[in-house]
C-alpha cells in the first residue's frame, strides 16, 4: 500500500487529536504513514526530511483547524506537495473559515463526525508516486524448469532449487524503484551512501538465504568455513570463489541463470519496501540479528526472522558479496545500475555478526578485493538475467 503524509498544525487542538486518529485508521487499514511527531527525530533536518517523506508519498491528507490557517510550515507542505503533483486531501476537524490557498480542493467535512470511508475512497488504493518502492506489474511467474517445488505463502511467490538432495529456496522479487542509500541525518551514515531513485526493470530470483556450508561442499568437494556446520553460511569465501562456485554449479545443473546479486538488487530485496535504517525498522535486537559480537560467530541460516520478503538474515551474520564493482553511487535517477567493473573492489552488503547495529543498517555498503577472505564473508546467489 502506498503511504499517506499527514499535514496538521501541532496545537493540542481537536486537529491535533485527528491527526493521531487518522493515523491509526490509516495504519488499520493498510497505508503506511508519515506524521511529523512519529517520523522525526532530534537532530533530523526537518525541511531536508519532509521533502524526502512528501516525494515518498501517494497523498497528502491535510487535517484543518484554525492554527492552520497561519501556520507557514502547514502552508510550505502543501506547497511542496502540489509543485510534485501529489493529491491534497483537506480535512476539517473544526468550523473554520478556509485559507485562500486551499479554496481550490474539495474538502471532507469532519467536524460533526469522522468520516472514515470517505477518507478512505478519497484516497489513492495504487497509485503510487515517482519516488516511493512501487513494484511494477510482472506476470507471476509459472514453475521455473529449474525448479523441484514451487508456490506462494505469506511472503510471496517461491520456488526450491534441489542438488544432490540439498534444497534452496529462492523468492521472486518483481521490478520495482527505489531509493537506494541514506538520509544524511540517518545514524550510522557514511558518504558513499548517496541517496537516488533506482528502477529495476527485471524481476529476479533471490536465495532466501546465504550459501550453506552444505551447498558448498555438495558443489565443491571442500569446505572452506571458520565456523563449521552444514546449515551455517559458507564464509572465509572471496568473491572469485563465489564466481568459482556459480560457475560450477552452472556445469552441473543445465540452464540455470545463476550469478551474484547487483548491489541494487541486493538493498531493493533487504529494504522489502521500507525506508528506515532496517528492514525491522529504525532500530534492530540481539533478537532479530547476530550483529555486536556478542555472540562471537555466524549461525546457522534461518536463525532470525525473515523480512517482509521472507530474506533472512540480510542483517548481519555475514557480509554478502555483490556483482558489482564498487564505486560511487550518481547524484541523478538510474535504471539497472552495475557499479564498476574495472574497479580494484567488489561490493560487500549487510554487516556481520563481528560489526555493530550502524554497519548492518540496509544502506551500509562494504568492499573487498576480489581475492580478499575472512570469517565473516560470505554470499548468497541470485537466479535471473541481468
Amino acid at each position: 500500500m502506498p503511504k499517506i503524509f499527514i499535514s496538521y498544525a501541532r496545537d493540542q487542538s481537536h486537529g491535533e487529536n485527528l491527526a493521531a486518529e487518522a493515523q491509526q485508521q490509516l495504519q488499520a487499514a493498510g497505508f503506511e504513514v508519515f506524521r511529523d511527531v512519529i517520523g522525526l527525530k532530534p537532530g533530523d533536518k526537518w525541511y531536508s526530511k519532509l521533502e524526502f517523506e512528501l516525494e515518498t508519498s501517494a497523498a497528502v491528507v491535510l487535517i484543518v483547524s484554525e492554527k492552520v490557517r497561519t501556520s507557514k510550515w502547514v502552508h510550505n507542505e502543501i506547497s511542496m506537495a502540489e509543485e510534485l503533483g501529489l493529491p491534497v486531501i483537506p480535512v476539517f476537524a473544526e468550523k473554520v473559515r478556509s485559507p485562500l490557498w486551499l479554496r481550490h480542493l474539495h474538502a471532507l467535512d469532519f467536524c460533526v463526525h469522522c468520516n472514515w470511508p470517505a477518507l478512505m475512497a478519497a484516497l489513492p488504493a495504487v497509485t503510487v508516486s515517482a519516488g516511493s518502492t512501487a513494484a511494477l506489474k510482472t506476470a507471476t511467474p509459472s514453475k521455473p524448469a529449474w525448479a523441484s517445488a514451487s508456490g506462494k505463502d505469506q511472503y510471496g511467490v517461491y520456488a526450491d532449487l534441489e542438488f544432490k538432495g540439498i534444497v534452496q529456496r529462492f523468492r521472486f522479487i518483481e521490478a520495482g524503484t527505489f531509493w537506494m542509500g541514506s538520509l544524511e541525518d540517518e545514524e550510522g551514515r557514511y558518504d558513499d551512501e548517496i541517496l537516488h531513485q533506482v528502477t529495476l526493470s527485471q524481476a529476479f530470483w533471490l536465495a532466501d538465504t546465504a550459501c550453506t556450508q552444505a551447498w558448498w561442499q555438495a558443489v565443491m568437494g571442500n569446505n572452506p568455513a571458520y565456523f563449521k556446520g552444514d546449515q551455517n553460511p559458507v564464509e572465509q569465501v572471496s568473491w572469485e570463489d563465489a564466481q568459482s562456485f556459480i560457475q560450477k554449479l552452472k556445469q552441473q545443473v543445465s540452464g540455470l541463470s545463476l550469478r551474484l546479486p547487483t548491489e541494487a538488487e541486493w538493498e531493493y530485496a533487504c529494504r522489502a519496501g521500507t525506508r528506515t535504517p532496517f528492514s525491522f525498522g529504525g532500530t534492530i535486537s540481539e533478537q532479530q540479528v547476530n550483529f555486536g559480537n556478542h555472540l562471537g560467530k555466524a549461525v546457522s541460516v534461518k536463525s532470525y526472522p525473515a523480512n517482509p520478503w521472507g530474506l533472512y538474515e540480510m542483517h548481519g551474520n555475514v557480509w554478502e558479496w555483490c556483482e558489482d564493482g564498487y564505486a560511487d553511487y550518481p547524484p541523478q535517477a538510474v535504471t539497472d545500475p552495475r557499479g564498476a567493473p574495472a574497479s580494484s573492489y567488489r561490493v560487500l552488503r549487510g554487516g556481520s555478526w563481528f560489526n555493530f547495529g550502524g554497519d548492518c543498517r540496509s544502506a551500509i555498503r562494504g568492499r573487498g578485493t576480489p581475492d580478499y577472505r575472512i570469517s565473516h564473508i560470505g554470499f548468497r546467489f541470485a537466479l535471473g538475467h541481468f
